[in-house]
């Protein structure tokens, strides 16, 4: 593998365009703007090609070029690669001709896409020689930096608002982390993360670490490219919490095209999904504002979304304009009945954040801003064992019988299915 960091520029802010070194640092210290990584596309190319791609392992260091550690990855060996499924029943359903969903509820370790932020920030952490990370979390950022701190020997420090879903609360704590829950929203746990960084020197994915963390998103894009036969869909749907996934999908597909990799311009509509409760950035789409209205007092079930003040929000909104996109949110009543219909038609059990996507993907079908005859990619970022909560009481028990043909026949009739078995039976 070439070295990575020598062709990493360094870290350039987002307003100004000033480069600063290759370290833990998240804004310009001029205008506070956010930074990003910076690459030496020239040096990318000469190794970076779809033969070389090709003959890697199936994961998402495969595209280790525009990735931003140096050598070889000491966290997250095997994140990436998740399904891309081509979903002709939801396509049905939802009346459109070719739908894709990605389906990051699967990946490694953590079961949603955090685990591919999370490879690369703390493998850049252990670059950096950080012994101890932490993160603030609504939930699945919680999971993914216990499991992979745990895996890579690092004290890890979780903290989330109180009143999180169980599952993952537990899916943080079972991986030794120490969970704390904060009396507040998410905009409360991320302020007193940035200052606990501050403070104690410690590495906390998004927050020191965010320009590195943020990048692993594109590797979702540069899979969603390569299994598509290296071309771009015409709309991609991600749900928006923070707000970073939508631009790195978006800047993966460019990245390629740049170098050369795709096959046809990339014209990609950008949508974003939030939930109604939660809507800081569709708000600011759907209003035409130039600047971000926080949320205050997000209330939602999709809480993996309830960021009030997202960090890349006047990025995304700008970008699903400039793309000619559009965004959308959904009340709660819509996000379970999009769970349940994507679990019903394609087997995929998604999150809250999964039914908003969804969800707002009908929305935007139905108002004519998603074309019903272009390519679609809904982007699944988490599993729905993590919250069941949503479903508990919404979902039918199972029946009770007893342990004989007749009850059984009988409960067969009672479906209106009785016929038909009988005619399977017969040999019809």
């Amino acid at each position: 593998m070439p070295v990575a960091g020598e062709l990493v520029t360094g870290l350039k802010c987002r307003l100004c365009g000033k480069l600063y070194p290759k370290e833990a640092l998240n804004f310009c210290t001029d205008d506070f703007g956010p930074l990003e990584v910076a690459y030496d596309y020239e040096a990318v190319g000469r190794t970076f090609t779809r033969e070389s791609i090709a003959s890697r392992p199936k994961n998402m260091w495969r595209y280790h070029e525009l990735l931003p550690i140096d050598g070889e990855p000491t966290v997250g060996k095997h994140v990436g690669c998740t399904p891309l499924i081509r979903a002709d029943r939801l396509a049905k359903a939802l009346g459109v001709a070719e739908l894709y969903i990605k389906n990051d509820a699967v990946n490694h370790p953590s079961l949603s896409f955090k685990d591919r932020v999370v490879a690369v920030a703390l493998s850049k952490a252990v670059e950096l020689g950080f012994q101890t990370v932490g993160c603030a979390s609504t939930g699945n950022l919680a999971g993914s930096v216990a499991a992979n701190a745990a895996a890579a020997g690092l004290d890890a420090y979780v903290l989330i608002p109180d009143g999180l879903e169980q599952g993952k609360i537990l899916g943080a704590t079972i991986y030794g982390a120490k969970v704390i829950a904060i009396e507040g929203n998410y905009d409360h746990v991320n302020r007193l993360c940035s200052q606990i960084a501050f403070r104690y020197g410690w590495g906390f994915v998004n927050v020191n670490l965010r320009p590195f963390y943020a990048e692993g998103s594109k590797t979702m894009g540069f899979e969603i490219a390569e299994d598509l036969g290296w071309r771009a869909p015409e709309h991609v749907v991600a749900p928006m919490a923070g707000g970073s996934l939508i631009g790195k999908l978006h800047k993966a597909f460019h990245e390629l095209d740049r170098l050369g990799l795709m096959n046809g311009p990339v014209r990609t509509k950008m949508f974003g999904a939030q939930a109604a409760g939660c809507n800081p950035i569709s708000n600011t789409v759907k209003t035409g504002a130039n600047k971000v209205k926080p949320v205050r007092n997000p209330d939602t079930i999709a809480k993996s979304l309830a960021i009030g003040d997202p960090a890349d929000g006047f990025f995304a909104s700008k970008l699903i304009r400039d793309t000619g996109g559009w965004s959308e949110d959904v009340d709660d009543e819509a996000i379970v009945e999009a769970m349940q219909l994507l679990a019903e038609t394609e087997g995929v059990w998604a999150e809250t954040a999964g039914g908003v996507t969804v969800a707002v993907a009908r929305k935007l079908i139905e108002q004519g801003k998603i074309d019903r005859d272009g390519s679609t990619v809904l982007c699944i970022t988490g599993n729905g064992l993590k919250t069941q909560e949503a479903l508990a009481d919404r979902l039918a028990r199972p029946v009770v019988i007893k342990p004989t043909m007749e009850a059984f026949d009988a409960l067969v009739e009672s479906y209106g299915a009785f016929a038909e078995v009988g005619a399977i039976a017969a040999g019809a």
